[in-house]
Parts: structure tokens; sequence; C-alpha cells
């Protein structure tokens, strides 16, 4: 049920949940069509090799043998057989994937992937990312936040800014922006500040939705003014000595890393998202000079794989053998601005194999303006945010096709054959 309170900004849903937050999580399955599903917390999506080559072990012995990226730099295990929980928690601890199984489901945390290796970010965000994972981890106070609850951490250059967390860091200088949600004002803290500070703004919301009674899992989702939140938080820094200053916060915001060399990293798109094993093994070899080499999962459903060092002609070599393992490198490529839910046979609630009907109107998708999102039904899962084309599939066959901006006018047709879809398109874009 709704509130009638005003929300903490024009751009908020007030909600209150009626059920407890059954996100799925590694150590909670959730049942799906094709078997059982684990949501593995990859906090910036950074993963050392032998991480990432538990995580394809898993993949293999318990699931469908692929891994599943999501859109917060997470991964996905589908098809999991009956009753190999404690098998596969037992695979992910024993790799560091699992620090502490009561914070296992809010390690949700988004970085600027290119952070540290294209020269572009005002700092390295790594420091405040493991900072943080450890303050979340050794946090009591922190197990009450949702499963999706999520927090950013953007280098300056605006990329993860735009991703609608729950509360987000930017670099500023020497200084970092704290912000809550879609609340306009930020706090100025000192950078070695950010991390506690990111957990005294969770913390801050907690304590808001306890007060209200709001049964809510994000930020935005609370009934009440602003600036019940901004006198919160100043309260919960004024107590923990830390100096803040608030302020109005404008930002730029960029889109992710394209496919190809960027800096010192390769950096490949994930066609909607699904790696099978053949493509993980071929990032972790290029990945792997040391046991300690890392790659970098995006929330754009991409990989980083940071490469110093490597000559000219081995970063060469590494793209084409990216390529021809059916990764995209080549940033003209159509596919990343293609996305899909699970669609069937994976999911009962979907009307329509839409992973399918993406890729037949792959050709289509790169001669349209917008970006397209295909849902198998209303709920729309993992839909990004932004300005797209949403295709949802509907009940009698087909798809109902919207473009438009959030909040702003939008245009819709019918698509009864995805082999149509040109045509669709050109009706409702300019």
């Amino acid at each position: 049920m709704s509130s009638a309170l005003p929300s903490t900004s024009s751009q908020a849903t007030a909600v209150s949940r009626d059920r407890g937050d059954a996100c799925p999580g590694t150590l909670r399955l959730h049942a799906a069509d094709d078997g059982a599903l684990a949501r593995v917390r990859i906090p910036g999506g950074v993963l050392n090799v032998v991480q990432a080559e538990a995580l394809a072990d898993a993949a293999r012995r318990l699931g469908d043998g692929d891994l599943h990226l999501t859109s917060r730099g997470n991964v996905q295990l589908r098809g999991l057989r009956d009753g190999c929980g404690g098998e596969l928690a037992g695979l992910l601890d024993a790799a560091g994937l699992l620090p502490s199984p009561g914070h296992e489901r809010v390690r949700n945390v988004v970085a600027s992937p290119l952070s540290g290796l294209d020269g572009r970010g005002l700092r390295d965000v790594r420091p405040w990312l493991s900072a943080l994972d450890a303050a979340l981890c050794a946090s009591d106070r922190a197990r009450e936040l949702s499963g999706r609850f999520l927090f950013a951490l953007d280098d300056g250059r605006g990329d993860v800014t735009g991703l609608g967390a729950d509360v987000t860091v930017r670099a500023a200088g020497d200084d970092a922006l704290v912000s809550l949600g879609s609340v306009d004002d930020a706090w100025r803290v000192a950078s070695g500040e950010a991390p506690r500070v990111a957990l005294l703004a969770a913390e801050a919301f907690l304590d808001v939705a306890r007060e209200s009674g709001a049964r809510v899992w994000r930020v935005d989702e609370l009934a009440v003014p602003a600036r019940v939140l901004t006198r919160v938080l100043d309260r919960r820094l004024s107590e923990a000595g830390v100096a803040h200053v608030k302020e109005r916060t404008h930002t730029t915001r960029t889109d992710g890393p394209p496919p190809g060399l960027v800096g010192d990293a390769l950096c490949v798109h994930v066609p909607l998202g699904r790696l099978t094993a053949p493509q993980w093994r071929e990032l972790t070899r290029v990945a792997a000079p040391t046991r300690d080499s890392e790659v970098r999962l995006t929330p754009w459903r991409g990989v980083v794989v940071p490469v110093r060092g490597l000559g000219t002609t081995d970063t060469a070599d590494a793209l084409g053998r990216l390529s021809a393992a059916g990764l995209v490198t080549d940033a003209a490529s159509p596919w990343p601005r293609v996305g899909a839910c699970i669609g069937r046979p994976g999911c009962g609630k979907s009307h329509a194999d839409v992973r399918a009907d993406a890729a037949d109107g792959l050709s289509a998708a790169g001669r349209s303006p917008l970006p397209l999102y295909w849902s198998g039904c209303e709920r729309r899962c993992g839909h990004p945010r932004g300005e797209r084309i949403d295709l949802v599939a509907v009940p009698e066959g087909g798809y109902r096709l919207t473009a438009g901006a959030p909040g702003g006018p939008t245009r819709t047709t019918v698509l009864t054959d995805p082999s149509h879809l040109a045509t669709a398109l050109a009706a409702i874009t300019p």
C-alpha cells in the first residue's frame, strides 16, 4: 500500500512492502523453471583468477554450466540441481566469495570498472571498495539492508552515478561526494572517510525506515520528505565526528566502457549477459599471468581485463581470441544496445523466448536510435535505467513496444511478428 506522504524526491515511488525481501543469494536459492538459481554478490565486480575458476567450476558441477551476468556486476548460477546448497556454499567459501554468511546478500556494490586503468577517473576507487566491503561485513546493522539495496563507487567519470544506487560515492578532487537515492543534496567529506560515510548513510536510511514504520527496501521508496533523511544523516555524521558540508549536486553521467582496448584494459561485452564455459575459460586465460590477476565484471554485462604491460601484438592476439569465442570486442556492434530477461524456458512467467527473439532482431536493433530491452512479462526483470525502447511480451502473443524517456511522453505500438521488428521500430521512433 502506498502512503500519501511526500516522497524523498519527485522521482521517488513511495511503497510499502507487504512481505519480506525474497531476493536470492548464495545461501538462499530461488526456484526457477530451469532449476534453482543462486545470485553471487561480487563487490565492484572484481574477481581474482582463483575465484573466477571457482565460479566456473560451480556452474559446471552444479548448474547449467554458464555464468549469467546481472546489471549490478554480480553473477547468477542457474539450473542448479536439488539439494546442492551446501556444496555450493562450500565451493564459494573456499574461494573467498562468502566472507560473511550473514551479509552475503547485502554486498551489492558497483564501482567504476576502468578505475585506475585508463587515466580518466579522479582517483582509483579500489581502496574504497575494499574498505566498504569490510565495513559492511563487520556491521551487525547492515544485515538489516535488503538484497536490493545498492552502493555505487564512482571515480569521478560519472559512469556508475546513473545506475540509481541507494548510496552513491563520487570522487571530487581530494574529497568525496556522498548522496542518498535521488535526494538532491550530497555530503562532501574527506576522501578517506568515504567508505565509513557510505555505511553511515545506509544506517540513516534504516533509521528513517524504522521511525516511519515503513517496510521498504530502497531509499527512493521512503514516503518521507527529503529533509527528514538529510537531517538524520547530518546527525549521524556529527555524532561520528566526520567533518562534512552539504551541497547540491549536478553530475555529468557517462556510459560504461566500450568494447575493445581502453587504456590498460581489454573490454568485452557479453551478449545478453550469458557467459559460456569456453568464453569464461578464454577470459581467465587472458587475465592469468599470475593467480592474483583479476577480471572485473561490469553493470553493463561486460568484462574488463586489466592488461598493463601486455605488448601490442599480445593485446591484438587476446582480442582476437576473445572475439573468436563469441564475445563482443568491436565498439560498433549492436549487442551492447540490446538486453533481455531470461524469458522462456527458464522463467515460467514469461510469455516468450525473448532471448531468441532479441538475437533474431539484432540487425534491426542496430539501426534503432535507442537501446532495446526485451521482457517476457510486465515485471521486466533486470530492466536497466535510462531512455530506451521496451519490448514486453503479452499473453496473447507478440510484444508491446514503448519508446520514451521515464516520466516523459511515450509512443506505443504492437509487434505481432518479431520478424517485423524494423517496421515496428520505425513506427515509434523519430
